[in-house]
């Protein structure tokens, strides 16, 4: 299983951006795809995924700013985030997670700066 993350580049404070990544491979069922985020000298932290039925979860610590979708027949899960902020500037990670296994995409960066 390939995961391919696109998306990220260099916005101003207040703009929106979204993030896609496919997965490509055999996926079995169940599984969930989400979202993760890495700041420079931060660990890696959970935005939030959504199951292949659609539930979807965010951790505590995210706003309601941030919002995990998916297209489960393209394989294809998304980030939309709004009001940015610089403490937004991270590397975004997508990962897929099945009942054994789980893969990471290879991170999209953001940017949030005037």
């Amino acid at each position: 299983v390939q995961l391919q993350a696109s998306g990220g580049g260099l916005v101003q404070p207040g703009e929106s951006l979204s993030l896609s990544c496919v997965a490509s491979g055999s996926i079995s069922s169940p599984n969930s795809m989400g979202w993760y985020r890495q700041a420079p000298g931060e660990e890696r932290d959970l935005i939030g995924f959504v199951t292949d039925k659609g539930v979807t979860n965010y951790a505590d610590s995210m706003e309601d700013r941030f919002t995990i979708s998916r297209d489960s027949a393209k394989n294809t899960v998304f980030l939309r985030m709004d009001r940015l902020k610089p403490d937004d500037t991270a590397l975004y990670y997508c990962n897929l997670r099945e009942q054994i296994s789980h893969y990471w995409g290879q991170g999209t960066l953001v940017t949030v700066s005037s």
